[in-house]
């Protein structure tokens, strides 16, 4: 019996139940977990983190095995699912708990966001500048268990119906070759 070697990401790039519910669908990602990283505040809890007082952002930790999807790919993703030109905002969510975030966990993750950033922004994809934060994680503090796989609980909630439900429709179509 093989032991599979899960590593992990996170990444901060709006609110968690949009991108949790992205990542949910990739083949070779074992588990997603909102949360919160890159402030100041011990164990946050969402209402703190929602003031943009904590310096936290909400994020996501992504479990996934390298041998079915790369780190690279996960970046492709998350770069695909996201303005990362717009400071601190994505849609009508603004403030810094919504900021773009890489929070790498190794210097290869670091090197290889830094790797995609640059060559996208030298791509000219974007006409503004990426303004996406990459960063060691210091530490990731799960989201209160009320957040955890919102979307699939949630679908109807006007939020996720006006929000989640065209983002996930939108990214189903531009990674199809990657869904489970």
């Amino acid at each position: 019996m093989s032991t599979i070697n899960f590593e992990l990401a996170t990444f901060g790039e709006g609110c968690f139940w949009c991108y949790e519910a992205i990542f949910q669908e990739l083949k070779g990602v074992e588990k997603v977990t909102s949360g919160y990283a890159g402030g100041q505040i011990v164990n946050p809890t969402y209402e703190q983190v929602c003031t943009g007082n904590t310096g936290h952002a909400e994020v996501i930790q992504i479990r996934f095995d390298p041998s079915i999807i790369s780190y690279n790919s996960l970046l492709e993703v998350f770069w695909g699912s996201h303005d990362p030109t717009t400071l601190n905002r994505q849609g009508n969510d603004i403030g810094t708990q919504y900021r773009s975030e890489i929070f790498y966990h190794s210097e290869d993750q670091q090197a290889e966001a830094t790797a995609s950033m640059n060559k996208l922004q030298d791509s000219g994809a974007y006409a503004g500048k990426i303004v996406t934060l990459i960063e060691p994680l210091p530490v990731f503090y799960p989201a209160e268990s009320y957040h955890n796989d919102y979307f699939k609980l949630h679908g109807a909630q006007p939020y996720c119906a006006m929000v989640v439900r065209p983002k996930i429709d939108k990214f189903k179509k531009a990674f199809a070759d990657k869904l489970k």
